[in-house]
Parts: C-alpha cells; structure tokens; sequence
C-alpha cells in the first residue's frame, strides 16, 4: 500500500542524515509546510477546525493526528514541530493538527469532547482525502498528550445507532505517541511523586471549572490515562527530556520541568506492562526501540 519498505528505510536514513548535517539555523530558515485544506471546521466554535496536509499516494495513507499542548489555556496547531511533520508526509502518513476549545473559554472536558469530534468528522472525510480511516495515530505534548491518551485508552464513544453520521465513527486510535504527557491529572498524586512539585501551579478550579473537590476528582479520573488502561489499548510510544534520577533544575526551568516529569511515563508504562499493551519509553539513558515519533509511526503502519 504505502511502498513501506523503501519508505521507512528512506525515513530512518534521512532521520540519522538529519541529525548529523541539519543545523539550527537552516531549520529556522525553512519554510514552513502549508496544509493541503486550511481550518476546517468540525463545529461552529472559532477553535473547532484542523488543518490536513496529505501525503502523496494513490492508495489511501495512514493518519496521525497532532494535538497541541499548552496547559489547556494556550497553543495552537500551528505549533506542530515541521520536522516531525515533513518525516511523516515522506513516509506516506497524512497529519490532520487539531485546535480545541481552551479551558478559560470552557472548563474541561470541553477539550476531550472537541478531539472526539474532530477525530470522527476527520473519519467521515477518509474516502475524500484518500486516508484509511482504520489506520489512525496520535501525537502531541503535555496536554495535546493527555489528549492523545484519553482517545486511545478510552472505551469508543462511537454510538452505531445515532442518526448522525460522524456520532457513528469510531474514537479509537491505533498507535498514539504522547510526549512530556501528565498520565494522570490527580495533583495529590503529583505532590507526592513528583520531585520538587510542593505547591499546586495553577487553581484546578480554572481548569475543571468547579471549586468542589469531590467534582474536580470524579472529572480527573475520567480523563486519566492511567484510569482507562486496558488489555486491547494501542502500542505507545512516550518521550520525556530527562531522566528518573535527574535533580531539579534551578530557576525558571524548574517548574515546567516538574510538571513534564518522566514519572508520568513510568507510571503509564507500569499500568500498560500490566496489561500486556506495547509501551516504549523515551527518556535520558533509556534503551527505547524507536528514535523519534515519525519513526515509529512508520513501523506500527508498516506492520498493520
């Protein structure tokens, strides 16, 4: 279908390639990729549209989806790093970037259900766009993350006898890539696992929307990953920037290093190994299967 064997073995040369002649400054330079179809809507919200860049194929591509990050108040699409963007298009793998409703316009889990939507609408577009519909992935970081795994390890909320056909479209995914993902939004949990992390770093009422505790709980166990895990989830693949023993940097790197922590990936694998669910983890000094994101997109729909 996709030429996999040429084109991953093109992709993992041009990665290593990449590595030793690409230099910062070229990167900069380069123009940014435009998307095939700009801003699609999903929903009538300004934040409910997505952007498609297809892959050249004359049989349908597999999909990955970007999820942008940006603590649920702030990022945009646009944010998709053109690295990871230009690797996939060249291993024949469509991206559709999705924007979402941000939490201080409604609290969550208004972003959860837009990513839902987004993904079924995007699967009602397969035939037009020429992507299989069954071969769809997701990336994104920290909370485009936490996005990504609640739409690969949540029970599918397609609903078969609606009379909307986007309801009818599957919400699951077949491989997922969260990278510096929080797999839990239990913040007590946060305080005693994370190093450093003494004191909350925002109100969760301004994300949850309630001040009740008892409500913020219930929504953030329904939107954990590690409250979803399950024996037929997707093969995952986590990349954090440091390692477990790593000590806290000093000054302004320290807080958004916390809260990135690679003791989320850890926990995530443990619940994944659990079950039996492929879990590779990316950090410092780990001895992970895959080197990057594209690369292991093209390995998971090249053997599906």
């Amino acid at each position: 279908m996709l030429n996999n064997h040429v084109r991953r073995a093109v992709l993992v040369c041009g990665i290593s390639l990449g590595v030793m002649i690409c230099h910062s400054q070229t990167a900069q330079q380069a123009p940014r990729l435009q998307p095939t179809l700009a801003d699609f809507a999903y929903g009538d919200h300004e934040r409910q549209v997505v952007d498609f860049y297809k892959a050249e194929s004359s049989s349908p591509t597999p999909l990955v989806l970007y999820i942008h990050g940006g603590g649920f108040v702030g990022g945009n699409k646009r944010g998709i790093n053109q690295q990871i963007l230009k690797q996939l298009l060249e291993a024949g793998i469509s991206v559709a970037a999705i924007n979402y409703r941000l939490a201080d316009q409604v609290p969550l889990p208004a972003a959860h259900q837009d990513v839902q939507r987004a993904l079924q609408t995007l699967r009602t577009r397969a035939q037009e766009w020429n992507f299989d519909k069954n071969l769809v992935g997701a990336f994104g970081g920290s909370a485009g993350a936490q996005l990504c795994m609640w739409l690969a390890y949540h029970d599918d909320h397609a609903d078969p006898s609606s009379n909307d056909p986007i309801a009818r479209e599957s919400t699951r995914l077949a491989a997922v890539a969260p990278l510096n993902g929080q797999s839990t939004m239990d913040f007590d949990w946060w305080m005693s696992n994370i190093p450093g992390y003494d004191e909350l770093h925002r109100d969760p009422a301004g994300i949850f929307g309630t001040d009740d505790p008892a409500e913020r709980s219930a929504i953030a166990k329904e939107l954990s990953a590690v409250s979803l895990v399950s024996a037929d989830d997707p093969p995952t693949y986590m990349r954090y920037s440091m390692a477990p023993g790593d000590p806290v940097p000093e000054g302004a790197r320290a807080r958004g290093w916390k809260v990135h922590h690679v003791r989320f990936g850890l926990l995530l694998k443990e619940r994944l190994d659990a079950v039996g669910v492929e879990a590779d983890l990316s950090h410092p000094g780990a001895e992970a299967d895959y080197s990057s994101v594209a690369e292991f997109f093209a390995a998971k729909f090249g053997e599906l």
